[in-house]
């Protein structure tokens, strides 16, 4: 297990390594400036030099690429164009705080609900509750989530007046972007659990269950969800980091100020240093996640940590 893992951690720094080439290079593709038009006019040639200067943009971008390596491997991200003298590591963690709250409760509601709704579907298959749940889930897939935001802000934010409609105030504005973001989990969920337990439910050792006396309440919990919620947890990695990460647009509608809002403002602004730690900062995420639930997968299932110990 422990070279596994250490293999894993070598393609993150490797991929990292390539994603931070990569956006560092398109990043420079950008159109306009970091800096203000308006004001590079007032300033004189040399003035203008020495801004350039300051943030190291004077200089080739293929010696700004090797600068800003040097500078990340001793874990400096830079300074901010945007938030003038304030440093990009401190920027982006203080942004942190709502992304996480909105993302941590999108990734509870959306998990517990969806598994809830997958378990009662398949039980009650073909039933009214299941094409409800269906219809709920194809619903869920199909509209994106900036039009359940907007359709939330007009109907219980501006219409009934149940929530706010946007900003950052209290709790209370974190539940319109928890949701909007939750309605595709919770879809997702609620497809792939019922369809694992739909199987499940067909197998031998189902019918042995019943055989032997057990009451369908024995059965369901002992023997269908958990033998179900086993592959489940290969899809909930990839959800709880499309949920965590992917607020940009979602952030911007509700006006919260997090991480997605910040990296919208940074390429707007052409804030160079931002863009590349947001960045960094997803893709690291992200990778860490997914080689969490690899481990969690093989710990959960003991043929899998069997075959990959055999492997290794």
């Amino acid at each position: 297990m422990a070279k596994y893992i250490l293999k894993r951690l070598l393609y993150l720094v490797i991929t990292l390594w390539v994603i931070a080439t990569l956006t560092f290079f398109l990043m420079k593709c950008l159109p306009g400036t970091p800096f203000d038009a308006e004001r590079l006019a007032l300033m004189s040639a040399s003035q203008r030099a020495a801004l350039l200067a300051h943030y190291g943009l004077d200089k080739p971008v293929w010696q700004q690429y090797f600068i800003y390596l040097g500078s990340l491997l001793r874990g400096d991200f830079g300074t901010s164009f945007m938030y003038v003298n304030q440093n990009v590591a401190g920027v982006v963690t203080n942004r942190l705080g709502p992304s996480v709250l909105i993302g941590a409760q999108a990734v509870v509601v959306g998990v517990s609900i969806g598994l809830a709704l997958g378990i009662v579907a398949a039980w009650k298959h073909n039933s009214l509750i299941d094409y409800l749940t269906m219809f709920l889930a194809v619903l869920g897939v199909s509209v994106p989530n900036f039009v359940m935001a907007a359709l939330m802000q007009y109907y219980l934010g501006y219409k009934f007046s149940l929530l706010p409609v946007a900003f950052w105030t209290n709790w209370k504005c974190s539940v319109m972007p928890t949701l909007a973001l939750a309605l595709s989990a919770i879809a997702m969920v609620a497809r792939f659990m019922r369809t694992e337990m739909l199987e499940v439910l067909e197998q031998d050792y189902i019918t042995t269950a019943r055989a032997k006396g057990l009451n369908n309440m024995k059965v369901l919990t002992r023997h269908v969800i958990r033998n179900s919620i086993i592959p489940v947890i290969t899809v909930v990695g990839p959800i709880i980091v499309n949920l965590l990460t992917g607020s940009l647009v979602v952030e911007s509608i509700f006006a919260v100020p997090g991480v997605g809002s910040l990296f919208v403002d940074s390429i707007k602004a052409n804030d160079y240093p931002v863009i590349m730690a947001v960045t960094l900062f997803y893709s690291a995420f992200y990778m860490i996640v997914v080689i969490i639930m690899d481990v969690t997968y093989q710990l959960v299932d003991p043929r899998i940590r069997l075959a990959s110990g055999s492997g290794e």
